[in-house]
């Protein structure tokens, strides 16, 4: 059984691949890309002192249960008359790769990770996607953050962007956290292990939902 499933498996893959070239997509890194990720040794270095230091606020990621390559990290903020600050930092990539570099180049004209059931095309070398790049857990890492001010109605009123060190807290999962938010689940254990991290959890929460409201009220 287990030799059927490896031959079906390999079938898929080839199908897979085949597929991509059909499309004109790259199924494989080039001699170049490796040759260059073999180069990157470190998770980018946090230097300038342009660079904000917020790895102390409560930063965590929600992917699927299995993800490893974690590219984005929220956290929020109450503030003043009832408005939510939230701030998203998403894996500050360019720090480490270089624009019209090999690596680039597969990136971009890829545009993303193909996922398919033989196989997955990833957009980035596993080395940084999974790793030097990827927002771990307890690793300090550089990131783009995106800050925004939600009003009690769900409006955006306020907004910046800016280059800072950041430290994933908590892995948590999608499913996990979505069912306790709406009362069919339990706190996971990754929220209840870090102080505070659930009552933030639930201010990003309101925050959310005061958006999805206001769409709904505008018919969007």
């Amino acid at each position: 059984m287990q030799t059927d499933n490896k031959h079906h498996r390999s079938i898929l893959q080839k199908i897979a691949h085949r597929a991509m070239l059909q499309r004109g997509l790259l199924p494989d890194f080039s001699s170049e890309v490796l040759a260059e990720v073999g180069r990157i040794q470190a998770p980018a270095a946090i230097k300038s002192e342009q660079i904000r230091d917020l790895r102390g606020l409560l930063w965590a990621s929600i992917d699927n249960d299995d993800s490893r390559d974690l590219d984005q990290l929220t956290v929020a903020e109450a503030m003043p008359g009832d408005k939510i600050k939230i701030l998203v930092a998403v894996a500050d990539v360019d720090a480490l790769v270089n624009k019209g570099s090999a690596i680039d180049g597969h990136a971009r004209h890829n545009t993303t990770s193909v996922y398919t059931a033989g196989r997955i095309f990833p957009m980035l070398p596993e080395k940084l996607s999974t790793d030097l790049t990827s927002l771990n857990f307890n690793e300090d890492r550089l990131a783009i953050v995106v800050e925004m001010v939600i009003d009690a109605e769900g409006s955006l009123t306020a907004s910046d962007i800016y280059r800072a060190s950041v430290r994933n807290h908590a892995k948590l999962a999608y499913n996990s956290v979505a069912a306790w938010l709406e009362g069919n689940g339990d706190l996971p254990a990754a929220v209840a292990a870090v102080k505070g991290l659930e009552e933030n959890l639930r201010l990003q929460d309101k925050a959310a939902q005061g958006m999805k409201n206001l769409r709904q009220v505008n018919g969007r």
